[in-house]
């Protein structure tokens, strides 16, 4: 017996791939970014509050270099690139997931030019890449205040301190 490949990994496209993919999409688009390492409640509330600002959610996920280059830690990301695109994209709030290797996703936003640009609440909407270009174009900028006191970096400091009682 085959199983057919799950539809959630059509929602997944390289970066060369998005203008023509964006122009299938429902509009008005929501663009956010991220590491979203090990995705928890904080994650997918936040994508689901930020997919209702609009018709169209795009992620943008930091590459595994990238994440790197953030300094979270030597052995970050905990998950690869690949497989943290495959977990958003099975999000249902999630239309399009797509990757950038740069440091911040600047191009990609202007290549995407959203109709809507978020970032988590730790961003204050001046400080949010992209926002003066977004705002310029009529666009709004949003930055969702967190509802849920989790991280990735505090599930792992978690773990990492149960292991030393082990």
């Amino acid at each position: 017996m085959t199983y057919p490949t799950p539809q959630f990994e059509d929602k997944i496209c390289p970066p060369e791939q998005l203008a023509e993919r964006l122009a299938t999409l429902p509009r008005p688009l929501v663009f956010t970014n991220g590491c979203f390492d090990i995705l928890h409640r904080g994650h997918v509330t936040y994508l689901a509050q930020a997919a209702a600002l609009g018709a169209s959610l795009i992620v943008a996920v930091n590459t595994d270099a990238s994440v790197k280059r953030l300094g979270k830690g030597d052995d970050r990301p905990i998950n690869s690139q690949d497989n943290r695109a495959a977990v958003l994209a099975a999000l249902e709030s999630v239309a399009l997931v797509t990757w950038f290797d740069n440091d911040t996703p600047a191009e990609l936003i202007e290549l995407v030019k959203p109709d809507v640009l978020v970032k988590g609440g730790d961003w204050t909407p001046e400080r949010i890449v992209g926002a003066a270009e977004t705002l310029a174009r009529g666009g709004k900028v949003y930055s969702i205040p967190f509802l849920f006191d989790t991280s990735t970096t505090a599930t792992l400091r978690k773990i990492r301190e149960s292991e030393g009682k082990a």
